[in-house]
C-alpha cells in the first residue's frame, strides 16, 4: 500500500513540474560585456538542481574517501570479534560435549582474539584439567588473572574448583577468603573444602548456612550436620574431658542419632567411660531401634551387668528376632558366668543368622566350658564365614575396578 501511494505521488509530481515548465514563459538575462546570454528559466532550475546533485556526490565521495581506512579498521574489528565470538560458543560446545581437547584449542584461539578474555582464559583451564595437564591448567588460569576486569570471582571460584578436585583443600581455602562476600556457589565449594580438612565444626556450621538458603532439603542438611557431629566426636576422643565436653555440645534432637550415638559410645568405650557410652546406647536404642547400635552394648566391660542384661532383655520382648540383639545378650551372660543363658542366646542368635562374631562367641564360651570339640567347631566356621565375607568383599572391589 505505502509502495502505491509513493509511486502516485511521484508520478503527480512529475506531472505537476511538467505542466509548470509548459507553461513558465519566464528568461533569464546574463549581461558580460561585450557578451549577452539568455536562456530559459527552466534551463537555469535544471542546471541549478544538476549542479546541486553533482556536488553533493562530490562531497560525499571525499568524506568517503576520507573516512575509508576507519571503515575498515572497524570492519576489520567487527570480523575479528565475529570469530571470536564464534570461537568462543564453540569451545562451550566442544566442552559440554566432553571433548575437553578441542574445547581447549578453541577456547585458547579465542582468548588470543580477545574476545571475553577472562571468561576464555577459565572455559581453556577447566579443559586443561579435565585432561590433567595441570601446567596448561595454572597457565591458563595466571592469564585469566591478568585479563580479568576487577571481577576475579568467575577466575577464583574455578580455581578452588580444581584445586578441591586434587583435594589441595588448605589452597582451595586460602582462595575462598578472597572473595568479597559468599555467595551459595562459594559456600558449596567451602563446605567441600571443610569437609576434605576435616574441619567438622565449620562444617556444622556450613550446612546450617547453606539450609538457610534452600541449598539443602531438611533431610539431606540433617544427614551432613549428624556426619560432621559424628566425625567431630572421633576427633575430639583424646581425653575424657574433651570428649565429655563436645558431648555436652551435641543437640538433645542430635543424640539419638545411630551415627552420632555410635560415634559417641565407641569413643567413651575407647577411653574406658563405660557408664556413660552405655547411657549414650540405651537413650538412643530408646528413641529408635538399630541393631548395629545394639552390638556396641557388650563391648565394653563396667557398670551393673546384671541391669544391663534386663535392658537388654525387655528390648528382646520388643525385637524377639534380632539375631544382634540375641548376640549381644549371649555375650552379656557370658561375661556375667551365666553360662546356660549365654549359650541358649548366642545359639538362638546362629539360628536366626549365622555370624562369624556369634561362632566366634560361642566357640570362646564352649571353651570356658571345657568343650573343645564344640569350641574347635565353632572357631572353623567363624573362620569359614570370616574368610567368605572377605572373599565377597574383595571381590565386590575388584569388579568396581574393572
Amino acid at each position: 500500500m505505502k509502495t502505491l501511494i509513493w509511486i502516485v505521488g511521484i508520478v503527480a509530481l512529475a506531472v505537476a513540474v511538467t505542466l509548470a515548465a509548459r507553461y513558465n514563459t519566464g528568461y533569464v538575462l546574463l549581461v558580460l560585456p561585450p557578451y549577452r546570454i539568455e536562456f530559459s528559466l527552466n534551463f537555469l532550475i535544471v542546471l541549478l538542481v544538476a549542479g546541486f546533485a553533482a556536488g553533493y556526490v562530490l562531497v560525499r565521495t571525499v568524506f568517503a574517501t576520507l573516512h575509508l581506512p576507519h571503515q575498515v579498521r572497524e570492519y576489520r574489528l567487527a570480523r575479528r570479534k565475529d570469530k571470536a565470538r564464534t570461537t568462543l560458543l564453540e569451545a562451550l560446545h566442544e566442552y559440554f560435549a566432553g571433548r575437553y581437547g578441542r574445547a581447549e584449542k578453541a577456547a585458547a584461539a579465542s582468548l588470543d582474539l580477545g574476545e571475553h578474555p577472562d571468561l576464555a582464559a577459565v572455559l581453556a583451564a577447566r579443559a586443561a584439567h579435565e585432561l590433567r595437564a595441570y601446567e596448561r591448567r595454572d597457565a591458563f588460569l595466571a592469564r585469566a588473572a591478568t585479563a580479568a576486569s576487577g571481577d576475579e570471582v568467575v577466575r577464583i571460584v574455578t580455581a578452588v574448583d580444581l584445586l578441591l578436585d586434587q583435594r589441595r583443600y588448605q589452597e582451595a581455602l586460602n582462595l575462598l577468603k578472597l572473595l568479597p562476600r559468599r555467595h551459595t556457589a562459594a559456600l558449596r565449594l567451602e563446605l567441600k573444602a571443610q569437609q576434605q580438612a576435616h574441619n567438622w565444626e565449620q562444617v556444622y556450621a556450613l550446612t546450617e548456612e547453606l539450609r538457610k538458603r534452600s541449598v539443602f532439603d531438611a533431610t539431606q542438611a540433617e544427614q551432613v550436620r549428624r556426619y560432621a557431629l559424628a566425625e567431630n566426636l572421633k576427633r575430639k576422643a583424646l581425653d575424657s574431658r574433651t570428649l565429655e565436653e563436645a558431648w555436652d555440645k551435641v543437640p538433645p534432637s542430635d543424640r539419638g542419632d545411630r551415627r552420632v550415638a555410635a560415634a559417641g559410645a565407641r569413643c567413651f568405650i575407647a577411653l574406658g567411660g563405660c557408664e556413660k557410652a552405655h547411657r549414650i546406647i540405651e537413650e538412643a536404642l530408646d528413641a529408635a531401634w538399630d541393631s548395629d547400635l545394639a552390638a556396641l552394648y557388650a563391648d565394653c566391660e563396667g557398670g551393673d551387668t546384671v541391669k544391663r542384661i534386663e535392658r537388654g532383655e525387655a528390648w528382646l520382648r520388643q525385637h524377639p528376632s534380632d539375631a544382634v540383639l540375641l548376640l549381644t545378650l549371649g555375650r552379656l551372660c557370658a561375661d556375667r558366668g551365666l553360662w546356660g543363658k549365654a549359650q541358649s542366646y548366642l545359639e538362638a542368635s546362629l539360628a536366626i543368622e549365622p555370624t562369624h562374631t556369634a561362632h566366634l562367641a560361642l566357640a570362646r564360651l564352649q571353651e570356658r566350658l571345657g568343650n573343645a570339640e564344640a569350641a574347635s567347631r565353632h572357631y572353623r566356621e567363624s573362620l569359614d564365614l570370616a574368610l567368605a565375607q572377605l572373599r565377597a568383599a574383595t571381590g565386590g572391589r575388584r569388579r568396581v575396578l574393572i
